[in-house]
């Protein structure tokens, strides 16, 4: 039984060195360079010795991708958590800030989720749940905002979409309206940034982030008056 322990130990802590350098080679090149033999002579092993710890590149990009699904929304959770006593437009503004910091502390992750995708590579469907768990920690104080009913397709097309995923979701269809419209604006800023096409225009870009945060807040007590 010990043996086996260590042999688990052993193999859990070479795929963690194995993501680690992945991350390294996604962060000088692309998510596109990711090579299972470069890995492996970093390792000091061969490629294909790689493949008893991942079944081939796809499933360590889907591992890669998951945990920065996951480690996202822990960080857009610790500030949820920071601020639960706050008011909702409060709450919005912290979760927004943190998914910012987290977005420019490493752009290479933020740009595996968000970015352009890999060529030949489709992420499995039980990653949809790891994705979905940061903008269910907007939703919340969205939806406190109380908006009234609008856009009533939309709303009832969102709604039936994440019934299908989760039927006992919580969510109401103006909030899910609310939440991927300003998942979106948030996204599309943030993911300028990061891919540096604000710099030559001379502008603080958190700025930016700031206004149109403040500009979804404003819209949904709007609603909710």
């Amino acid at each position: 039984m010990e043996s086996a322990t260590r042999r688990e130990r052993l193999r859990a802590q070479t795929r963690e060195e194995a993501k680690a350098a992945a991350l390294r080679q996604i962060a000088a090149a692309g998510p596109q360079s990711l090579s299972l033999n470069a890995i492996g002579k970093e390792l000091g092993m061969t490629g294909p010795a790689l493949y008893r710890y991942f079944a081939g590149r796809d499933e360590l990009l889907t591992e890669l991708i998951s945990d920065g699904y996951h480690d996202l929304a822990d960080a857009v959770e610790a500030a949820s958590e920071a601020v639960a006593g706050a008011e909702p437009a409060d709450r919005i503004r912290a979760l927004a800030r943190a998914f910012r910091q987290w977005a420019l502390a490493q752009p290479h992750r933020y740009l595996l989720l968000f970015g352009t995708p890999v060529p030949g590579y489709a992420a499995p469907s039980h990653t949809i749940g790891a994705a979905t768990r940061t903008l269910g920690a907007f939703l919340e104080p969205i939806a406190a905002l109380s908006p009234a009913p609008r856009a009533a397709t939309l709303e009832g097309q969102l709604a039936a979409g994440l019934a299908d995923r989760n039927p006992d979701h919580p969510w109401s269809g103006p909030a899910l309206r609310l939440g991927v419209s300003g998942w979106t604006r948030m996204h599309g800023v943030v993911s300028l940034e990061v891919e540096g096409h604000f710099g030559p225009m001379g502008f603080d870009a958190g700025l930016l982030f700031e206004a149109e945060i403040e500009s979804l807040i404003a819209e949904a007590m709007s609603e909710a008056g």
